[in-house]
């Protein structure tokens, strides 16, 4: 059984057949604690499919070397004054709900996001969540989303909630 699989279960649907939304939560995914880098986030993403978006969300107090860094990545950068979440949740809900995507990816340790996994759920996207780390996971957000994966360690395989049969 390949990776794909054991993320997403037996489908008929290759795995370049299925477009992804990657949305990052930069205030809690880019930390020196974690020290994640872009790409790794990306490559995680892309086990789901075909990355067809990804928004890296930062503060206003993001240094301009981030934002010429991430884009040079092929980040889209949504600078944002305050608090990320609420942009980010957005966001994400939209591409869910408007059918851009298969797949949204969340990366972050944030429980704030599980509303936005759910409703993604609700309106059929597989979701797949992100952490940055074994220390920053959110089991809340985890357990929401269709499948997950830390940074650094193997493959968890599914969870139980929105598992695909």
């Amino acid at each position: 059984m390949d990776l794909l699989e054991r993320l997403f279960g037996p489908d008929t649907d290759t795995r370049e057949d299925l477009r992804v939304g990657l949305f990052v939560d930069g205030p809690n995914v880019l930390r020196d604690e974690f020290d994640v880098d872009l790409d790794d986030v990306r490559a995680a993403a892309e086990r789901a499919g075909r990355v067809t978006a990804m928004r890296l969300y930062l503060n206003e107090h993001a240094t301009p070397g981030l934002i010429q860094a991430a884009e040079a990545r092929g980040f889209e950068v949504v600078v944002t004054s305050g608090d990320v979440d609420v942009r980010l949740a957005v966001d994400l809900t939209e591409f869910a709900i408007e059918g851009r995507g298969d797949v949204v990816a969340v990366a972050s340790r944030d429980t704030d996001f599980k509303p936005a996994i759910e409703t993604a759920n609700a309106h059929g996207c597989r979701t797949f969540a992100i952490a940055p780390g074994a220390f920053g996971r959110s089991d809340a957000l985890r357990n929401a989303a269709t499948r997950k994966v830390t940074l650094g360690e193997d493959d968890e395989g599914p969870t139980l909630v929105g598992y695909d049969s």
